[in-house]
C-alpha cells in the first residue's frame, strides 16, 4: 500500500470473483472497497480502475461533468501511466464517494468538485494510480518468465521482455491481483514518454451525446417517484403572507401542497433560495396545472422592495465619489503625486456591468429518496461535498449513508455551485414521504438565480510628456460578491469583483485599486470570468482608449507595458502573456488594418496561471453586427488533451461574446424582470463569428484552468473591435442595445 499523509489513504490493490486486478483507493476505518457505478452499478469497479481478465480496462472518472471534458482527461492520466489501450478503455462515472476516517470526514477519491482546477490538481494523484497498476502488471510478467522486472516495459496494453515476448494486461491481471502494492510511490514518467497526454482524444461519451443517449439530470428517475414543482417569492428575502391551494389539490394527479421555508434573514445562502410552494403530482404537467392554480399573495422584504436597475445605477454613482466609504484594495508609489505631475494630462472614462444570470440549458433539477437512515440523490452538480452536507442538515442521515450518483450536467457556469435544489427536492421529499423528482422551469432559473455582480468602474491614467503611463487608478462600486455566501466568508467585500493583482498591477508605478459596496437583495455567485472578467472589460477598453487618445497602436501599448520577459509574482509572467498576445495579433493579421469597413480589436488576461489573448474582426451594417473572425491564443502550460482545450477556449469565448452582446437582468420594484430567452436573448448561430481560431501553447509548465482568462480577454477585446469599425466606445454593457443607442 503507498501512504497519501495529505489526506490520510492508501493506494490498494485487490481482485475481483472474476481475477480482474482492482487498483483504489483504501481509506483508514475503512476496510473494503465497494463497487461503484454511475447510472448502472458497474460491477467491481474500483475507485480508479479495474483491468479484466480479456485485456479491458475500465477506469473511474471522479469529476463532476458539466462540458469541460473531465470525464475524458481525468481518465487519461490513469491510462498514461498504465500504458494502456486507449481503444480498450471504457470509463464509467463513479459516484461521489464520502468517507469517514479516524480524522473526520474525508473525499474517498479527492476532490470531485466540477471547478476549473480538477485536471491540475489530480495531474500526480491520478498517475500514481496508473503507476501502481502498471508496476504490479510488470512484477507479474516477470514472475512468469523469470525475467528481472527492470529488463520489461510497457507498451498499449502489453508487457513486453527485450527478446519480444509480450503478455497482455488481462493475461496478467488475475496473478498481478495476488500482489502487494509496492510500499514507496512510484517514479512517474517523463514527459517525453508521454503517449496520450498531450495527444488530441475525444470526448469518451461523444457517442452517446450525439445520439441522446446519455442521462442528464433532469433524465433521471427513481422508481414511484413524483413529480414537484415550485412557486417561489420573486422579491429578494420575500416571504408567503397567504395561500389558497384548494384549486390545485382538486386537479387530478395532484398528490399534495407543501409549503417551504425560505433562507433565515441574513444567514449564508446554504439552502433553499427562496420561499416557496411546492405542487406535487404524477407527472409534470399535472404538477404544472396545480402551480397554475394557486393563489399565493407574497410579502416583499421592505430592505429590497425598491431595488431596480435605475436606483442601483445612481447608488453607484454616488459612491464612486465617495472615498469615505471605499475600501483600499491596493496602493503603490503616490497616484496623486503622478496626477499633480501630469499637470492635466489624464485620461478618465467609467464603465458599467449589468447583473448576468447563468441561463445553463438545462435548468437545475434533482430526484431524490428520503427515508430514516438513507438518501438516494441523482442530480448534475458541481460541488457533491457541498450537496452531501447539505442533506444530512436537512435529514439528519449520515453523510455515509447519502448516496449521490452523477449524471452529466447540461452545462454549468458556476450556477451548480450552490446545492439550493438540492435542499428543496430534500424538503419536498420529506414533507412529501416518498421519492421526488424536482424540475424547475427555464423561468424559474432566470428568476432564481446567483447572479454575475452588477458594478461600474472608475478609471484614470495619468501619462508623461513621452504619453507613457505612470498612474493607474481603478475604482469600482459593485454588489459584494461574498455576500451571504459561506465560501467567501471571512474575505473582503472585493472579493470575487476586484483582484489586486490583475493586469496592470506591477506594471505601473503609481496604481490604486479602491473597491465600495453597493447593496442589493439579489443573490450572487460565480460566473464564467469570476472576478478577472468582471475586472477586464474595463481595464482592456480602457487601455485602448489610452492608445487611441494618444494615437499609439494598442498592442504596441500593451507590449510596452508588460517590458521584458520576467516573472513578475507567482503565477505572473510577462514573456507568456506577450507571447500570446503576440500570436493573437499575428494571426488576426493585426499590422494590416482592414479598409473596408471592418474593425479589428484585441485585449489580453492572465489569471489562475493561464494567459489568454483576444483578436476579433467585426463589421457593423446598421442594426447588425457581424463578428468575422475570433482568434484566441493560450498559454495554460502542460496541455493534457489539446482536442478539449480547443473545445473548451471555443466554448468559452461564445459563452462572453452571448454575455457581452445582449444578456442583462434588470430589477424592477425589487423584482427580476426576465422570464425567459425572448427577453434574454443568448447568442444565435448567426450572430457567431463566422470563423474561430483557437492556437494553444504547449509549454512546460503546470497545467492550469484556463476558463476564467479566455473569459476575460473576450469582451473587450470585441468591444475594441466594435469601436475600430464605427468609431463608438461602448462602456456599458450589454454591447449591442448601447450601441445602437450610441450610433
Amino acid at each position: 500500500m503507498i501512504f497519501d499523509s495529505s489526506r490520510r489513504r492508501f493506494l490498494a490493490v485487490g481482485a475481483s470473483a472474476a481475477g480482474a486486478l482492482l487498483v483504489g483507493w483504501r481509506v483508514q476505518a475503512q476496510d473494503d472497497l465497494p463497487y461503484l457505478g454511475a447510472r448502472f452499478q458497474a460491477p467491481q469497479l474500483t475507485d480508479f480502475l479495474r483491468v479484466e481478465a480479456d485485456g479491458t480496462v475500465v477506469i473511474g472518472a471522479r469529476g463532476c461533468e458539466v462540458g469541460q471534458g473531465v470525464k475524458t482527461d481525468l481518465p487519461m492520466l490513469i491510462a498514461e501511466e498504465l500504458d494502456a489501450d486507449w481503444n480498450r478503455v471504457r470509463v464509467e462515472q463513479l459516484p461521489y464517494g464520502y468517507v469517514d476516517t479516524d480524522s473526520g470526514p474525508g473525499d474517498r477519491y479527492g476532490d470531485q468538485g466540477a471547478g476549473g482546477d480538477a485536471t491540475p490538481a489530480a495531474w500526480a494523484q491520478l498517475r500514481q494510480a496508473g503507476a501502481v497498476a502498471r508496476w504490479l502488471l510488470v512484477q507479474s510478467a516477470a514472475q512468469q518468465w523469470s525475467l528481472d522486472p527492470a529488463t520489461l516495459r510497457t507498451e498499449a496494453g502489453f508487457v513486453i521482455a527485450a527478446d519480444g515476448r509480450k503478455l497482455g494486461f488481462g493475461e496478467l491481471a488475475a496473478n498481478a491481483a495476488t500482489l502487494d502494492a509496492p510500499p514507496n510511490p512510484l517514479p512517474l514518467k517523463d514527459p517525453a514518454q508521454f503517449r496520450l497526454i498531450g495527444k488530441p482524444m475525444r470526448t469518451v461519451d461523444a457517442r452517446e451525446v450525439v445520439l441522446g443517449r446519455t442521462e442528464y439530470g433532469i433524465d433521471s428517475y427513481l422508481g414511484n417517484a413524483l413529480v414537484a414543482v415550485i412557486a417561489r417569492c420573486p422579491y429578494p428575502g420575500g416571504a408567503l403572507a397567504a395561500l389558497d391551494d384548494a384549486q390545485a389539490r382538486q386537479l387530478s394527479g395532484v398528490r399534495g401542497v407543501h409549503v417551504l421555508p425560505g433562507p433565515k434573514p441574513d444567514a449564508p445562502f446554504d439552502g433553499a433560495l427562496a420561499a416557496g410552494v411546492a405542487v406535487v403530482a404524477d407527472d409534470t404537467w399535472s404538477a404544472l396545472r396545480g402551480r397554475d392554480k394557486l393563489k399565493i399573495t407574497w410579502k416583499p422584504d421592505p430592505a429590497w422592495a425598491g431595488d431596480s436597475s435605475a436606483s442601483l445605477e445612481a447608488r453607484a454613482q454616488a459612491l464612486l465619489g465617495d472615498d469615505a466609504h471605499a475600501i483600499v484594495v491596493r496602493n503603490d508609489g503616490d497616484f496623486a503625486k503622478a496626477q499633480k505631475a501630469a499637470r492635466g494630462n489624464t485620461i478618465q472614462a467609467r464603465y458599467q456591468m449589468p447583473l448576468l444570470a447563468h441561463a445553463t440549458l438545462e435548468p437545475p433539477s434533482a430526484t431524490i429518496a428520503v427515508s430514516r437512515d438513507k438518501v438516494e440523490l441523482i442530480a448534475g452538480l458541481h460541488d457533491p461535498a457541498g450537496a452531501s452536507r447539505v442533506l444530512q442538515a436537512i435529514t439528519g442521515v449520515a453523510r455515509d449513508a447519502i448516496d449521490i450518483r452523477l449524471p452529466r450536467a447540461g452545462g454549468d457556469l458556476g450556477r451548480r455551485l450552490h446545492n439550493d435544489f438540492v435542499a428543496e427536492a430534500a424538503l419536498v421529499a420529506k414533507a412529501a414521504g416518498k421519492p421526488v423528482k424536482l424540475v424547475w422551469m427555464r423561468e424559474d432559473d432566470l428568476q432564481h438565480d446567483f447572479y454575475r455582480p452588477f458594478g461600474i468602474h472608475d478609471l484614470a491614467a495619468t501619462l508623461d510628456h513621452r504619453k507613457q503611463i505612470t498612474g493607474w487608478s481603478h475604482r469600482v462600486a459593485a454588489t459584494p460578491r461574498n455576500w451571504r455566501d459561506e465560501r467567501l466568508a471571512g474575505q473582503p467585500a472585493f472579493a470575487g469583483i476586484l483582484d489586486a493583482d490583475a493586469f496592470p498591477a506591477g506594471l505601473v508605478a503609481n496604481l490604486q485599486q479602491w473597491f465600495s459596496a453597493l447593496p442589493c437583495g439579489l443573490p450572487r455567485g460565480e460566473f464564467l470570468g469570476g472576478a478577472q472578467a468582471f475586472q477586464a472589460f474595463a481595464a482592456q477598453s480602457f487601455l485602448d482608449e489610452i492608445a487611441h487618445a494618444t494615437r499609439q497602436d494598442p498592442l504596441v501599448l500593451r507590449m510596452n507595458l508588460l517590458g521584458a520577459p520576467r516573472m513578475l509574482r507567482p503565477g505572473f509572467d510577462t514573456g507568456r502573456l506577450a507571447g500570446v498576445l503576440r500570436i493573437a495579433a499575428g494571426k488576426i493579421d493585426w499590422q494590416h488594418k482592414p479598409t473596408n469597413g471592418h474593425g479589428l480589436g484585441l485585449a489580453c488576461h492572465a489569471g489562475d496561471g493561464a494567459y489568454a489573448a483576444h483578436a476579433f474582426e467585426v463589421s457593423v451594417d446598421g442594426n447588425d453586427l457581424t463578428i468575422h473572425r475570433a482568434v484566441c491564443a493560450v498559454d495554460a502550460g502542460r496541455t493534457l488533451n489539446p482536442l478539449n482545450l480547443q473545445a473548451q477556449v471555443a466554448n468559452t469565448t461564445l459563452a462572453a461574446i452571448s454575455a457581452s452582446l445582449h444578456e442583462a437582468i434588470t430589477l424592477k420594484a425589487g423584482q427580476v424582470q426576465q422570464h425567459n430567452f425572448p427577453d434574454y436573448p443568448l447568442l444565435r448561430m448567426r450572430q457567431s463569428p463566422r470563423a474561430m481560431e483557437v492556437h494553444s501553447i504547449d509549454s512546460a509548465a503546470d497545467a492550469a484552468s484556463v476558463d476564467d482568462c479566455v473569459a476575460a480577454s473576450a469582451a473587450p477585446a470585441l468591444a475594441n473591435a466594435v469601436f475600430a469599425a464605427t468609431t463608438v466606445r461602448v462602456r456599458k454593457l450589454p454591447l449591442m442595445p448601447e450601441l445602437l443607442r450610441l450610433l
